[in-house]
């Protein structure tokens, strides 16, 4: 009987046996799987930690001192392209395994983040500082600009994102710049996420849009020795050597020249021409280059006290005021505005801060200008004692009635390319319709920083350069006294290279002006 039992509670519990061995090794292997989700939380972990250590070190340094930080445009770029871009990708591995505090964080800051436009504006206005102070690509990748407080390079891969934008853009000319850099810097060794064979295949065929047949074979060739497979590589080739052969034997010729092994510079291609005319006038006189001030008329420069044809607020204390220019008449007045002014006006001005507008010519109507890299507020009397107070010594020091005027605009335009005021004449009445006021009759420009290279105000029409200096404003009248448009008066705001740049505008209209004023006898008067 008891043999019996035995048996019989052996023969039950062999399944249950069986089974359990099986769950202790699946247990096993909980364990190693386990051990590996440890191993990749370690790993994650360690990514998140050096992610935290740079930015903590970087952040250090950005918010001891925004403006001076943001001064350097590659730090500026960088910036948009981290939040845009690399936090995205740090937010995609702390989900993995989800996190709901990081995640929370981020959903709240995320409405603050830049986007895509704004990273490819960021980058577009790189391209732009680089054209207009004629930088070559290595400047900006190694931080090599004048007056810079702050280090800031571009990594390979940053060199291969700025000519993988402008390729998209069909902008060849700036893709081979920086591919060519993304190359030369590979090349010295150092390390990158992008390969070097998506560099040689957007470098080649860029450097063949550029009509440069012999550097885009050796290029390809390059290409296809690090690749063999790369389809595309292979076909280029092809065609390429296929077009060189032809273009040989229509020139009489059986061998073709070696390709230059020169590296590629600023000017080994032709930048590709405009749409805007004066680009060409307008970017020399961003470098200083070109201005036609010459001794006579420098002669005829003068300074003097303004008493605003003896203002009571002007008696005692009158503003100095300095020739900035003799036709159009150009002034400008030094100690226009306090540093305890100009800190207001910024304090009021960054919460509204947005993109730029300008008035759209043929309906008045302000539009966002997307060739703008630039932020800008407008402000009036009735928000603060100071912006009431800086629109009274507008009037004072001008003449001009100013309760016609525009509210007062501040901009902060790290990087606008231009911002031309558009002066109608009779034959645009429609303009400034829909506001009652007339025209602009005369532009009010306040400088609130000084900047460390850059952000001129310039006139390509008479070759003239107005360079920022904090605290002082100058002044110039868009029309004649007949109501015709004076167009030697358009002007453009050169880019920042290095610095911060902030200005304070005032736009004057006709209305209210007739007796301060009065209309000339003649069309130019």
């Amino acid at each position: 009987m008891c043999f019996l039992g035995f048996f019989v509670i052996i023969f039950v519990l062999s399944p249950f046996i069986g089974q359990m061995t099986d769950l202790i090794f699946a247990e096993r292997e909980l364990v190693q799987s386990l051990k590996e989700y440890i191993e990749a939380e370690e790993l994650k972990l360690e990514a998140v930690k050096s992610w935290a250590d740079k930015l903590d070190l970087l952040t250090r340094a950005s918010t001891s001192d925004p403006e001076g930080f943001l001064a350097h445009p590659v730090n500026a770029y960088k910036l948009m392209k981290r939040l845009n871009t690399e936090w995205s990708e740090l937010e995609s591995l702390v989900l993995q395994d989800p996190s709901d505090g990081f995640i929370s964080n981020m959903s709240v800051h995320r409405q603050y983040f830049p986007d895509e436009e704004d990273e490819k504006g960021a980058a577009k206005a790189l391209l732009r500082l680089q054209d207009t102070y004629k930088l070559d690509s290595e400047s900006f990748s190694k931080g090599k600009l004048p007056g810079v407080r702050y280090n800031a390079e571009l990594t390979v891969d940053d060199c291969f994102d700025m000519g993988k934008l402008a390729y998209n853009e069909n902008d060849y000319y700036h893709s081979v710049l920086w591919m060519q850099q993304a190359l030369r810097q590979m090349d010295s060794g150092e390390d990158a996420k992008t390969l070097k064979a998506d560099i040689l295949d957007y470098l080649s065929y860029s450097v063949y849009q550029m009509g440069d047949l012999p550097r885009a074979i050796e290029l390809t060739r390059r290409l296809v020795a690090i690749d063999p497979s790369h389809q595309r590589a292979g076909t280029n080739l092809r065609y390429f050597e296929r077009l060189l052969s032809k273009e040989l034997r229509d020139l009489g010729r059986s061998q073709q020249e070696p390709a230059d092994e020169r590296p590629i510079q600023l000017d080994t291609y032709e930048r590709p021409k405009d749409y805007l005319p004066e680009r060409e006038v307008y970017e020399a006189l961003c470098r200083g280059e070109g201005v036609k001030m010459t001794p006579k008329r420098l002669s005829r420069l003068f300074c003097r006290y303004q008493d605003g044809n003896r203002n009571p607020r002007l008696l005692l204390k009158p503003m100095k005021e300095e020739d900035e220019w003799d036709s159009p008449h150009i002034v400008r007045f030094l100690e226009a505005l306090s540093d305890e002014e100009i800190e207001k006006i910024k304090e009021l001005a960054k919460p509204n801060l947005a993109r730029a507008t300008v008035r759209d010519p043929n309906t008045g109507v302000l539009t966002v200008a997307h060739y703008r890299v630039s932020k800008s507020a407008w402000l009036e009397g009735e928000d603060d004692p100071v912006i009431a107070r800086v629109n009274q010594r507008i009037e004072d020091v001008t003449g001009l009635s100013v309760n016609t005027a525009e509210l007062l605009q501040v901009s902060h335009p790290k990087y606008s390319r231009t911002s031309h005021t558009h002066t109608q004449s009779k034959d645009e009445p429609d303009a400034f319709k829909s506001l009652g006021t007339g025209n602009r009759v005369a532009t009010f420009l306040n400088y609130m920083s000084d900047v460390e290279a850059g952000g001129a105000t310039v006139f390509p029409d008479f070759g003239a350069a107005i360079w920022p200096r904090k605290g002082t404003a100058v002044f110039w009248y868009n029309l004649f006294k007949s109501g015709e448009g004076d167009y030697r008066t358009r002007h453009a705001a050169c880019p920042v290279l290095v610095g911060s740049k902030w200005v304070s505008n005032k736009w004057i209209h006709e209305r209210g002006q007739e007796f301060r004023r009065p209309c000339g006898l003649t069309e130019v008067d």
